[in-house]
């Protein structure tokens, strides 16, 4: 867990380095990272809501309810979509390091959901029937 709050600080003072893009297609960039960044914003705070108390940044489940509904109806761990879109949206407006930076922390966040996983399954019993439902973890037909 710490990594993964180091990564998403190093994504963020990376924004601050003078490492940005070239001037090309930068109106483009600028659209697509304001996007993806409200985009990310709304899914992740709704999929927050929707979790309510269920809601750890630690791999182990709360045992109040597998929650089923609103954007885990899309995929598994649509809070990391969500803040996967904010910190892409990120890197395209400030730079470089920065979104490669997003991509070691997308890194994390798979060993994390196969983890976090195995806990909701021992906690859940109906939780691999609800991996059957859903089939995408964070990126629909990506993973």
């Amino acid at each position: 867990m710490i990594a993964q709050f180091a990564l998403m600080a190093g994504v963020v003072v990376a924004g601050f380095l003078p490492l940005g893009w070239p001037d090309e297609a930068r109106s483009a960039r600028l659209v697509l990272g304001a996007a993806l960044i409200a985009a990310g914003a709304v899914f992740a705070v709704w999929a927050s809501r929707e979790l309510g108390r269920a809601l750890t940044p630690f791999p182990k489940p709360k045992p109040t309810g597998l929650v089923t509904s609103g954007p885990f109806a899309l995929v598994r761990h649509p809070i990391y979509l969500g803040l996967l879109g904010v910190f892409v949206g990120y890197g395209l407006l400030t730079g470089v390091l920065a979104l490669a930076l997003t991509v070691g922390l997308a890194g994390l966040w798979i060993g994390k959901t196969r983890v976090e996983e195995r806990l909701l399954a021992d906690v859940y019993p109906d939780y691999v029937a609800y991996c059957g439902r859903v089939r995408w973890r964070i990126v629909p037909t990506v993973y």
